[in-house]
């Protein structure tokens, strides 16, 4: 019987924890309304023998506006405003842009910087990994081009995104030097194209 009682517990208590991940990204969504960091994002291929790394600098404000800086190895800048996506080659001097609701959808930015949680996503907690609590956010929209988002925290402290397209690519980003509810200039969404680059809008 004390047996019984103490696998009941462990049970318990190991809901309890899974719980907790999901509450925290609730919380995130909720009470979290601009955050910065840097990231290192790693995209590995469907068989897993192929991996790409790059880095830079994230930021957001509710609802939908977000930079996305990729320093290395090359230079792109993501950047939402609220009503349209502009992405920036500078290799390539060459813009794209299209219209915010075709951009994100149920993506990671819509998770990190959207308004909306339970609309665009089904949650369930995952197993502790990693040291990082786990929350997976499964996008509702069969259509879209991700199979499957998780969101790691330590503590209360956004740590890291993995997502699976639907392709079976894997893309992790981990965040470090996180603050939570910075004060950020309106001009930081603002993105102004550049002289004699070629705009491309979809």
């Amino acid at each position: 019987m004390k047996r019984l009682i103490a696998t009941g517990c462990l049970f318990a208590c190991a809901a309890a924890a899974r719980a907790d991940a999901v509450d925290t990204l609730r919380d995130f969504v909720r009470e979290v309304k601009t955050g910065r960091a840097q990231f290192m994002q790693t995209v590995t291929s469907p068989d897993g023998t192929k991996t790409k790394t790059s880095s830079g600098s994230f930021e957001f404000a509710r609802p939908n506006r977000f930079r996305f800086a990729y320093t290395k190895p090359f230079e792109q800048t993501i950047v939402a405003d609220g009503q349209k996506v502009w992405i920036h080659d500078a290799d390539l001097n060459q813009v794209s842009t299209r219209k915010i609701a075709g951009a994100i959808g149920a993506t990671p930015a819509a998770l990190l910087a959207g308004g909306s949680l339970e609309k665009d996503f089904e949650l369930s907690a995952l197993p502790a990994a990693d040291g990082l609590e786990w929350a997976q956010a499964q996008p509702k929209a069969k259509d879209g081009s991700f199979e499957m988002l998780k969101v790691g925290f330590k503590g209360k402290e956004l740590a890291a995104v993995e997502i699976v397209d639907s392709f079976g690519q894997r893309s992790r980003l981990q965040f470090s030097q996180w603050v939570a509810n910075p004060a950020i200039k309106p001009e930081a969404f603002r993105f102004v194209v550049p002289k004699g680059a070629d705009l491309i809008e979809q």
